[in-house]
């Protein structure tokens, strides 16, 4: 059974270069993230989908009340609901994400000009998808979040294992943008809505590996059973182990196995980084994954 593991624990267990790592990725995730929905999306008239698009919906009606600050309310009863689901140091990683972006978005963007997206509020979810989508990659590749419905889908996800990111996703984030339209008065907050919520999540999956809904790592190493021991501590995704030979040398190898997300690719390469960087890695997409922890299979 896999013990629990405080913040503190994990940062001391990989080292506090990866907490510069993790807080540099907030930072300029952030950034991007605040561009999108500060610059671009908050003077259009529509509302996005997840916690942002709430909080930009209440924004609207009570203008005084930042999005930003808006958004880390929201965001604490859904994190504290999720946290069993979720574990410790994901939390605690994630409550670091939503208090930078947090920060970024009250406080630094509206010192700089806005976007006129009331007059041109096509342009304005273009960008604002595309930006939001790239700051919100940047912070998913360390392993974190920016809260809110990313909590929801995950914690979905562990109880419904055979539902896709996508589907959650969409049925989440429709909801938001629904209201949206009905706050704003017309159709086309809806339709503007779902564009940014397009672009942005075609954004995040072109720049953390393409669209792919599952990665296949196949690793050759000595240290192959070391390997998806990290691996499974890491993500608590399984492996699988096999004896192979070298073709030309004849010599014995291990090689593992292991189907994942896309956010558990990067956690992965890094286990394996760490413990031989000399293993021969190849990374593939797999279109559809069956079975325990993946899609159940159509019996029809």
């Amino acid at each position: 059974m896999k013990q629990k593991q405080s913040i503190i624990g994990y940062y001391k267990k990989n080292g506090f270069k990866t907490l510069g790592r993790d807080l540099l990725y907030d930072i300029l995730g952030s950034i991007l993230y605040a561009a999108g929905i500060y610059t671009f999306a908050a003077t259009a008239n529509f509302a996005p989908g997840g916690i942002t698009g709430v909080a930009m919906i209440i924004n609207h009606y009570l203008p005084f009340l930042r999005i930003g600050l808006l958004t880390l309310l929201i965001n604490i009863p859904v994190a504290i609901i999720c946290y069993r689901l979720l574990g410790r140091v994901f939390f605690f990683k994630s409550l670091k994400s939503m208090l930078i972006s947090a920060l970024i978005l009250d406080y630094v963007f509206p010192l700089l000009p806005q976007y006129d997206g009331a007059n041109n509020p096509l342009l304005a979810a273009l960008f604002a998808g595309a930006l939001s989508g790239a700051g919100l990659a940047l912070i998913y590749m360390p392993g974190s979040s920016t809260g809110g419905t990313d909590f929801v889908i995950m914690s979905i996800r562990k109880l419904k294992p055979h539902l896709s990111i996508g589907t959650i996703s969409m049925a989440v984030d429709g909801a938001v943008i629904l209201v949206g339209g009905l706050v704003f008065g017309n159709i086309n907050a809806v339709l503007y809505g779902v564009l940014m919520t397009i672009v942005s999540t075609t954004v995040i999956d072109k720049v953390m590996y393409g669209s792919g809904t599952r990665r296949m790592l196949l690793v050759i190493s000595d240290k192959a059973e070391e390997i998806a021991k990290g691996i499974m501590e890491e993500t608590e995704r399984g492996a699988t182990l096999a004896d192979v030979r070298g073709a030309y040398t004849g010599q014995p190898h291990q090689m593992m196995m292991c189907v994942c997300s896309k956010v558990e690719v990067f956690a992965s390469r890094r286990v394996i980084n760490r413990i031989d960087p000399n293993a021969i890695v190849m990374l593939t997409t797999v279109d559809e994954a069956y079975g325990e922890g993946f899609m159940e299979p159509d019996t029809d």
